[in-house]
């Protein structure tokens, strides 16, 4: 995992994601999960890429179910792009890099 990418729970989510002073792409993800696995290195890239100009954090559904249900996680991985606390836009499933980067150039 790229050292630019940030572990997020229930417990440090408000501070992390919503009072976030840039725009946070979050992945909610778990590790059974084999999409989460192939999008894992896309997302590592993205931080490095966009370092700076986003903070990139995965949160694990398993271990925090109730972040996933209040943001209506039904199919992993799901990634958000939240802004100013507000979820902004997502891509859900396992995609390619360039999905990513064409969500994000919209909002950054």
């Amino acid at each position: 995992m790229s050292r630019n990418v940030h572990i997020v729970n229930q417990d440090n989510f408000d501070n992390e994601v919503l009072k976030a002073e840039k725009p946070v792409l979050v992945d909610f993800w778990a590790a059974w999960c084999g999409p989460c696995r192939m999008v894992s290195p896309v997302i590592d890239q993205i931080a490095e890429q966009y370092d700076g100009k986003i903070k990139t954090v995965k949160i694990n559904v398993d271990e925090n179910p109730e972040l996933a249900g209040k943001y209506d996680i039904m199919s992993i991985p799901s990634v958000f792009l939240f802004d100013k606390g507000h979820k902004v836009d997502g891509i859900i499933g396992a995609r390619p890099k360039q999905a990513f980067e064409d969500m994000l150039k919209k909002h950054v």
